[in-house]
C-alpha cells in the first residue's frame, strides 16, 4: 500500500439528518470524492478512462461508523489502493476530524469494467499505470 492520499471536506448542514449528524449515505459521497480526487491528482480523467473503453466500478463497500460528524466539522478523507492479483483491488479509506478523531472507516472492492463487453478487465493495476502520470499515488 502507498501513503494515504487525502482531501479535506467541510460537513454542510444540508448533509445532516434529523439528529443533526452527517447522513449515512454522505459518507460514501465523501469517499467517492476522495477517490476521484486521487485519480485526478494521478493524471487520470473520466475522459481518459472512457477513451480507453473502461470505467471504474464499485463492487462492495463496508462502512464502520466510529464517531458522529456535525455540520461545520472539517474532515480529512484518505484513500489508499491495495493491489492483489485478479480483476479487483481494495480501497481503504478513513474519514478523520482535523483533531485526529476517526469518524468512519471504509473498505471497498473495486474493478475496471470494459464498457463495450460489460465485463471486468484483467489486471486493473496495469491500466492505472498506463493512464497515470503519477502511478505512485496508487502505490504502483
Amino acid at each position: 500500500m502507498s501513503e494515504p492520499f487525502s482531501v479535506r471536506v467541510t460537513v454542510r448542514g444540508y448533509e445532516t439528518d434529523v439528529q443533526g449528524h452527517l447522513n449515512q449515505s454522505v459518507y460514501i459521497n465523501y469517499a467517492e470524492h476522495a477517490r476521484w480526487s486521487l485519480l485526478q491528482a494521478a493524471g487520470i480523467t473520466q475522459a481518459g478512462l472512457i477513451g480507453r473503453g473502461i470505467g471504474p466500478v464499485a463492487l462492495e463497500t463496508t462502512i464502520r461508523y466510529r464517531r458522529e460528524l456535525l455540520a461545520g466539522d472539517e474532515v480529512d478523507v484518505t484513500c489508499v489502493f491495495a493491489w492483489g492479483g485478479g480483476k479487483t483491488f481494495r480501497i481503504e479509506q478513513i474519514i478523520r476530524r482535523t483533531d485526529g478523531t476517526v469518524a468512519a472507516e471504509l473498505s471497498a472492492v473495486g474493478g475496471l469494467l470494459n464498457l463495450e463487453t460489460r465485463r471486468m478487465v484483467a489486471d486493473p493495476a496495469h491500466h492505472f499505470k498506463e493512464l497515470a502520470t503519477d502511478p505512485s499515488l496508487f502505490g504502483l
